[in-house]
């Protein structure tokens, strides 16, 4: 092979081809996942590849790969692909996943979060461990395997699936992933979910008392809240049985304001209802549009501390009126956690687009949707120590932005990647150079700043 210089709209990505071949990320998957489809031109754990790279390239959906990976060579060269399978082959490899190709898919998830995830690194001594538990879901076609009625947001009478899922707060990193039948609730699948995010950080005894996990209404059944304090857990939900909420709110009279929340009133519920372990049980109601009102009960087990340091605020003067501010924003700021993670699936990652008739083959874009959001968030944070604002980067502008500067990739005949020239007049260019600077000055890969 003679040596290469080929120009690429995704230069800057080159960077994170460079990091997963020196950390071997992917012949991990090679040796774990086998599918098996006989290899004409392309392996099966290649093809997988391709779908992996158009994601981060910004793919919506798998048709992409042919006009954002395939026509790129440079970028296929980066991630240590001599070339690309067309879309519709691509399709046939995920097509042919089953059940245990997308279980050993779970296991080198499980791995690799273990080996750079932030969040299994955290340090319980110091603070506790926020883990957001959640589903949404996935439109699907009526013949998609799996795809029945249930709740879609914003699509009347739709079918799909749901995707539950686990966040670590703080880190903006998934930690575990399932999807389920378009019927399933969070009712039925939440410790299913914790239990797969045990197993993921080693959470022991002593660790799951340093952890909290706020779960959305739908979780919130006497099963779910006993399971999780029997197992040592912090709590924060609201309670799901709409029976239950009026029969709490039913004695209470005297309602409070919240300034900081127009329009809500808030008091604590006179008799709470029992469960495993003594719970505040904090009431909370806003006028319907056409009178009356709404309303939902809040239960937790957080001390005063744990609350106001997840509403991330300072205790001043210590009053009601302060606590009630904070167990609110404690609570909604699940919003900016794992439902943001979800809109960021959705809308940066393609989530949503890309689906699949057969289920595992769903099971597998959404593992591979899984890694590239992660390994995104892992490039952020690199990225945010030479540039702040980037840590307030979403999935949209990574993808649109910092992984789409455009630049010269230039390979030796043995097809090794040695310089990349990223192109100076874009405003991330000069935070990709320091960053480089930074985590590789060892590497005999340059990169540089030019004219392109």
């Amino acid at each position: 092979m003679e040596q290469y210089t080929g120009f690429s709209a995704h230069a800057s990505l080159a960077t994170i081809g460079v990091w997963m071949q020196e950390h071997n990320l992917w012949q991990k998957i090679e040796k774990q996942v086998t599918i098996k489809q006989k290899t004409i031109r392309h392996a099966p754990h290649e093809k997988l590849k391709d779908a992996f790279i158009n994601i981060l390239a910004g793919g919506h959906g798998i048709v992409e790969v042919n006009q954002r990976v395939r026509t790129d060579k440079a970028l296929q060269m980066a991630f240590g692909r001599s070339a690309c399978a067309e879309q519709s082959v691509i399709s046939e490899t995920l097509n042919a996943c089953t059940e245990i190709n997308a279980m050993q898919m779970e296991e080198v998830s499980r791995s690799l979060y273990q080996e750079f995830g932030q969040g299994y690194r955290h340090n319980y001594e110091r603070a506790h461990l926020l883990l957001d538990v959640d589903l949404t879901g996935l439109v699907a076609g009526r013949q998609a395997e799996g795809a029945s009625k249930g709740y879609f947001s914003g699509a009347k009478n739709a079918r799909g699936r749901q995707l539950g899922r686990v966040t670590a707060s703080g880190y903006d990193e998934i930690v575990s992933e399932q999807l389920y039948d378009g019927k399933v609730q969070l009712e039925k699948s939440l410790i299913g979910l914790v239990t797969m995010t045990e197993n993921v950080l080693d959470l022991n005894e002593q660790r799951r008392k340093r952890t909290i996990l706020r779960v959305d209404g739908g979780g919130g059944t006497d099963g779910n809240i006993n399971w999780a304090l029997a197992r040592g857990y912090f709590w924060m939900s609201k309670v799901k049985n709409w029976q239950r909420t009026s029969k709490l709110v039913s004695p209470i009279t005297d309602w409070q304001a919240v300034p900081e929340l127009p329009g809500h009133q808030v008091a604590w519920v006179p008799v709470p209802h029992a469960y495993e372990q003594p719970m505040r049980q904090l009431a909370v109601r806003w006028a319907k549009p056409k009178g009356g009102w709404h309303y939902c009960v809040l239960v937790f087990n957080l001390t005063n501390a744990m609350l106001f340091d997840l509403a991330e605020r300072k205790r001043t003067t210590d009053t009601q009126q302060e606590l009630l501010s904070a167990i609110l924003k404690a609570y909604n700021l699940r919003g900016g956690g794992i439902e943001t993670s979800f809109k960021n699936s959705k809308q940066g990652l393609g989530l949503g687009k890309r689906n699949k008739k057969s289920f595992q083959a769903q099971r597998m874009l959404v593992l591979l949707a899984q890694l590239a959001y992660n390994i995104t968030v892992w490039v952020r944070t690199q990225l945010a120590k030479h540039k702040p604002d980037l840590q307030h980067y979403g999935m949209v502008r990574m993808i649109r932005d910092a992984f789409s500067i455009s630049g010269q990739l230039h390979f030796d005949p043995s097809g090794r990647l040695v310089k990349i020239v990223l192109n100076k007049s874009h405003s991330l260019a000069d935070t990709f150079h320091k960053t480089w600077l930074t985590l590789f000055a060892h590497h005999d890969l340059s990169l540089i700043l030019g004219e392109i």
